[in-house]
């Protein structure tokens, strides 16, 4: 996110008449009118930090505020409109994921000129090939089953890691085919324990004493259950979690082998961001701007092959972007006898 904000800010200061303000903690600094200005100086230094200065929440949906323990969430969407406009502001430069980009498409038909870019290590943002945050996300996740080779070989153990991944199961998929994980679960793709360790016996046949499974948090348990670690009083209010325990103590239970279990959790989330994270989100940002300077309200930015073009942000939320079970990508990771659980 960083790497984008220094894009649009130094963009800005290289054109007359052009000023950026930075609204902090997202929508709610706009609709509290908390902000502060951005000049060059401000930015320089934030390309390899992670997260973003400005800060950021995903508490606050101006379309459902909440408004009391026991009252109704209300819809203060007209602030965003009343400080934009008190601040003079001719473009709303909105930098965030699938839920960021609906708020983005929602305050678009209010009449907001807004501006969308991608940003979600799920990956899960439709219209473009890639969205700001993925490619870290995916180093790190790849980097954990790495590290758990040795341990697991050594210990002949099974080894799950639980990654991130609500809908979509890209990071478990690219960081189960690039770390060689032997099993790869993910919520497009349905298991059973069964097929799973009949796959880990036939490795044992083969001589393999050891095995590394890698499970997208989203991924539903056999009984089509999503594990759900906790409800929290925010406007997506289900926080994932478990089921990397879940499919540990599951195979323990059916296997001789011990299982342990590890959980990515927020790790994937921080950091500094890989240099493609860097390029791509500069790329966007600078995108970004183009796209407001010629008022092309209601666009998202986009990886198009190697090329960032303009969508609409409604084409880019209408359905989220997952894992295609015939795809590719699949395919090379069961020709390389990768074990899905659903054969």
């Amino acid at each position: 996110m960083n790497a984008a904000l220094r894009a649009v800010v130094k963009g800005a200061a290289g054109r007359p008449g052009l000023r950026v303000t930075g609204f902090l903690d997202g929508f709610a600094g706009v609709l509290d009118d908390a902000a502060r200005p951005l000049g060059f100086d401000d930015v320089s230094g934030i390309l390899d930090a992670g997260g973003t200065i400005l800060g950021t929440s995903n508490r606050h949906d101006p379309f459902r505020v909440p408004a009391g323990p026991d009252a109704e969430p209300r819809d203060r969407s007209d602030a965003i409109l009343a400080t934009l406009s008190r601040r003079e502001i001719d473009a709303l430069i909105v930098v965030g994921g699938d839920g960021t980009l609906r708020i983005a498409d929602r305050l678009h038909e209010k009449g907001v000129p807004v501006v969308g870019v991608p940003k979600t290590i799920d990956n899960d943002v439709a219209e473009t090939d890639l969205s700001v945050g993925y490619d870290s996300a995916r180093a790190l996740a790849t980097d954990a089953v790495d590290r758990l080779h040795s341990t697991a070989a050594s210990h002949h153990r099974i080894m799950v890691v639980e990654v991130m991944g609500r809908h979509a199961g890209w990071i478990a998929l690219d960081a189960g085919l690039a770390g060689g994980g032997d099993v790869i679960l993910i919520p497009e793709i349905a298991w059973s324990f069964e097929a799973v360790a009949r796959g880990i016996r036939e490795r044992t046949d083969r001589g393999r004493r050891f095995s590394i499974v890698v499970v997208a948090e989203g991924a539903p348990s056999p009984s089509g259950r999503t594990v759900v670690r906790e409800i929290v009083a925010a406007p997506d209010p289900v926080r994932l979690g478990g089921i990397g325990a879940v499919v540990a103590q599951g195979l323990g239970a059916m296997l001789p082998f011990e299982t342990r279990w590890v959980v990515l959790g927020h790790t994937q989330r921080g950091g500094a961001p890989t240099a493609f994270d860097r390029i791509l989100a500069t790329r966007f940002g600078v995108a970004a701007l183009e796209a407001a300077v010629d008022r092309a309200w209601g666009s998202m930015v986009a990886l198009r092959g190697d090329r960032v073009e303009r969508v609409p942000i409604a084409a880019a939320v209408a359905r989220p972007k997952r894992v295609d079970p015939a795809g590719d990508r699949v395919a090379a990771a069961r020709a390389v006898r990768t074990i899905f659980g659903d054969e």
